[in-house]
């Protein structure tokens, strides 16, 4: 069985910076390819592409590129693979006092604190947000320390007006989610993660955590408000819609390579998931992913 031990990531600021900045070239960015956590709030800017989101129990999949701003000790998984097609992707960590315990206080930096506050759920911003800070957080690789500062207070300000954002998890998500709790969901994550593919088992999954299965399955939707095959079954349908999206190959292929042993029960979950047919859904796709 692959190693599902769950990563607590210990973030180092950039030298000279009281935040850590990094750009990636394509898809280079390998090392969170684990659910991970950290107490650091992280914005994660991906050029192009299309690729999976998985951001606490929110799973989807986005195209021509994202932005995503993830809350302190909030569990997720890296956003481009081999076959994401990104140009580049910045991503920036930052501790949510980085600036000093009373700076977010100031009536001038309030709906900066407003917007950490929401990251506790994730938030993903649209396109023409995505548009307006992209090219200053790129830039950012080429400034002194103090610039970058001040390029990063400039896209906070931007993304606390932003209009065009959702919030990814629902709203009592983090509330329940303790710091203590993302060990053992981690390490389900994971093996969610390693083993979609194949018949999971949920005896199997519940004594990985110490806990009987009706135990485990209260605890699971007490933390992702979510049913554990409700949580497996989006997981797979989302792969379905990568392939789809990347893959000329039939959609009973899809179906089996998601996971799915049984091809209408792939269509139900499919259509129930997404509110149209995998092959409405291929056929739109088309128009903006290569």
């Amino acid at each position: 069985m692959k190693n599902v031990k769950p990563s607590f990531e210990i973030v180092e600021p950039s030298f000279g910076s009281s935040f850590y900045y990094s750009k990636y070239q394509e898809n280079s960015n390998n090392k969170a390819h684990l659910w991970h956590y950290h107490p650091e709030i992280e914005l994660v800017f991906v050029n192009g592409g299309s690729g999976k989101r998985q951001i606490g129990s929110h799973i989807s999949y986005y195209t021509n590129g994202d932005l995503i701003l993830i809350g302190s000790n909030l569990p997720h998984c890296g956003f481009t693979d081999g076959s994401t097609g990104n140009k580049n992707e910045v991503v920036i960590q930052m501790k949510p006092d980085f600036l000093g315990a009373d700076f977010l206080s100031l009536k001038e930096t309030q709906g900066i604190s407003n917007l950490f506050e929401k990251a506790k759920y994730g938030i993903a911003f649209g396109k023409d947000t995505m548009k307006l800070v992209g090219p200053i957080l790129e830039k950012m690789n080429n400034l002194w320390s103090f610039e970058k500062l001040l390029a990063l207070l400039s896209v906070l300000k931007e993304l606390e007006q932003a209009p065009d954002y959702s919030l990814l998890n629902a709203q009592s998500f983090s509330m329940e989610m303790q710091v203590q709790d993302n060990d053992r969901i981690n390490m389900v994550f994971n093996y969610i993660k390693d083993h979609f593919l194949e018949e999971i088992n949920l005896q199997h999954v519940a004594e990985m955590a110490s806990m009987t299965v009706p135990s485990f399955c209260r605890y699971f939707k007490k933390i992702t408000k979510k049913t554990f095959t409700r949580f497996v079954n989006e997981y797979r349908i989302v792969h379905a819609s990568k392939l789809l999206a990347e893959k000329q190959i039939s959609i009973a292929n899809v179906s089996y390579e998601s996971g799915f042993r049984n091809f209408s029960h792939f269509n139900k979950q499919f259509k129930d998931f997404t509110g149209k047919s995998a092959l409405q859904y291929r056929k739109e796709l088309k128009s903006i992913v290569k």
